[in-house]
């Protein structure tokens, strides 16, 4: 369990949204043709593949940039395209994203495209498409004012770079002085073994195989490597160094220490982009204040999502939200939240497919039929929401002694059964505007009822759920256990 689970949910449950963040570097187009190869060509000895599907991705500082939307965050692009259907194509994919892209500057060179060509998930081929002169001097220029003029408007900088020639040393230096004087933290992506280039920088995020360029050491001496990554912290003067080392995790090297952080990859099928997601998650989480480590964990985590797709694709908030919430990782005040909180966290969590059950009470006195209901709710999907009545509800139901035990301590107990994912309090007599709000998959309620006299059976119907109705414990209730003690009393006295 992350040791910041609380601010990270926070942060992914609409903090982020406050946070603008600004990307400079290489904007690219990924397009991907797959299909089936089931012959050789008859005219050269190359399979023949026969095409089946296409679809374009944002890439290099653009899937960057769609990483922070995919977080929540505000992104903002800075960067070359040119005049070209590949620029149409970007475009309109960032747009859909919401990704901001005043800081793009319109080259003469073309849009950079990467183009692969896929037979059964196995790459065949790729066709890259750009220019090998550099942006003409007054195109560089247009950028670096573009980019710096961008960093008092922003909590956060990435320079993202693919060595493609947006980021020179120029603009490196312009950008991190800006990000320096403002106070907020920058991070590079390098493709060059001079990480002088980004001397200053809060972190240089660099894999093995590139801090082996910038060391001249294997990067099959691990050990030795990192060593080595901990003097060029000191020499070019960043805070630390963000090394991402495959199956093995990443290590945050500081000149006098080092923290690692353990790989979280399920099966991978692609690690195209994961250097993206991990670089995003991390500038996102450092301009939302979490401490450093925290925030290498995150987007260690993150990156073990995507490396489990195919193609470059951008982390998702629903899916950290799905990867961080099973109850047997949160603590008591983690599952408490508000009307809004739960809203968000349902829709995430129903976006990674998960199935909601929800059902409500005034839980007073806890007891064996409570825990029973709870449990057989549990069997209708993987996420159980606890609609909790408030003190002043419970009033009105049960009459002016009750509640016995108040809301906060009530909602507490609850939120602490492993059942319950979540725990929602409501004021109103029932839960119907809580249930039309969350749209739960499945509606429970104990034996005492019918479907027809569950409120929000109608509501549940209409957006294609179920309603269920699950035996009840015989003998025990809040109002025995009331009147038991109430009997006890009477004899004592």
């Amino acid at each position: 369990m992350l040791p910041e689970l609380h601010s990270i949910l926070n942060l992914l449950e609409g903090g982020f949204s406050q946070l603008k963040i600004l990307v400079v570097g290489d904007i690219m187009l990924d397009r991907y043709i797959h299909g089936e190869v089931e012959r050789i060509s008859p005219e050269a000895p190359v399979p023949v593949l026969r095409h089946a599907q296409r679809y374009e991705r944002a890439g290099g500082a653009a899937n960057v940039a769609m990483n922070l939307a995919g977080l929540g965050c505000n992104a903002v692009l800075a960067g070359f395209w040119g005049a070209d259907p590949e620029q149409e194509e970007i475009k309109t994919l960032l747009d859909r994203a919401g990704v901001d892209t005043v800081g793009v500057v319109s080259s003469s060179l073309p849009t950079i495209s990467k183009t692969r060509i896929v037979g059964r998930m196995q790459q065949l081929l790729r066709l890259d498409i750009e220019s090998r002169e550099a942006p003409p001097e007054v195109e560089m220029e247009r950028l670096v004012e573009r980019a710096t003029s961008l960093v008092d408007k922003v909590h956060a900088v990435i320079l993202s770079d693919y060595a493609k020639g947006a980021l020179s040393q120029t603009l490196c230096r312009a950008v991190i002085e800006a990000a320096t004087t403002k106070g907020i933290p920058v991070l590079a992506d390098p493709k060059t073994p001079d990480l002088g280039k980004y001397s200053g920088a809060t972190s240089v995020c660099p894999n093995l195989s590139e801090l082996s360029l910038a060391t001249g050491i294997s990067s099959h001496q691990t050990e030795a490597l990192l060593d080595a990554g901990q003097d060029l912290v000191t020499k070019h003067g960043i805070e630390f160094l963000t090394v991402t080392m495959s199956e093995k995790g990443i290590a945050l090297l500081y000149p006098d220490r080092r923290y690692h952080s353990p790989a979280r990859a399920r099966e991978v099928f692609d690690v195209s982009g994961a250097g993206d997601t991990v670089i995003a998650t991390l500038a996102a989480c450092l301009a939302g204040e979490l401490q450093v480590e925290s925030a290498v964990d995150l987007a260690n985590l993150a990156a073990g999502i995507v490396v489990g797709k195919m193609g470059t694709v951008p982390i998702a908030q629903h899916e950290l939200i799905a990867a961080l919430t099973p109850s047997t990782n949160l603590t008591v005040g983690e599952k408490i939240l508000d009307r809004e909180r739960v809203a968000k966290r349902v829709a995430e969590w129903r976006a990674s497919g998960e199935k909601i059950v929800f059902t409500n009470g005034c839980f007073d006195l806890l007891h064996v039929g409570h825990i029973t209901l709870l449990e057989d709710c549990r069997r209708f999907g993987s996420k159980l929401v606890l609609g909790l009545n408030a003190d002043a509800s419970v009033c009105r139901l049960k009459g002016p002694t009750r509640p016995i035990v108040g809301e906060n301590e009530r909602a507490r107990v609850m939120a602490a059964l492993a059942s319950v994912d979540a725990v929602v309090l409501f004021a109103e007599d029932t839960p119907l505007e809580l249930i039309r709000v969350l749209k739960p998959d499945v509606l429970v309620k104990g034996g005492d009822y019918t479907i027809d006299t569950v409120v929000g059976h109608e509501e549940v119907f209409a957006f294609g759920g179920r309603v269920e109705i699950v035996p009840t414990v015989e003998g025990f209730s809040t109002t025995n256990i009331v009147r038991k003690l109430m009997g006890i009393q009477e004899k004592e006295n």
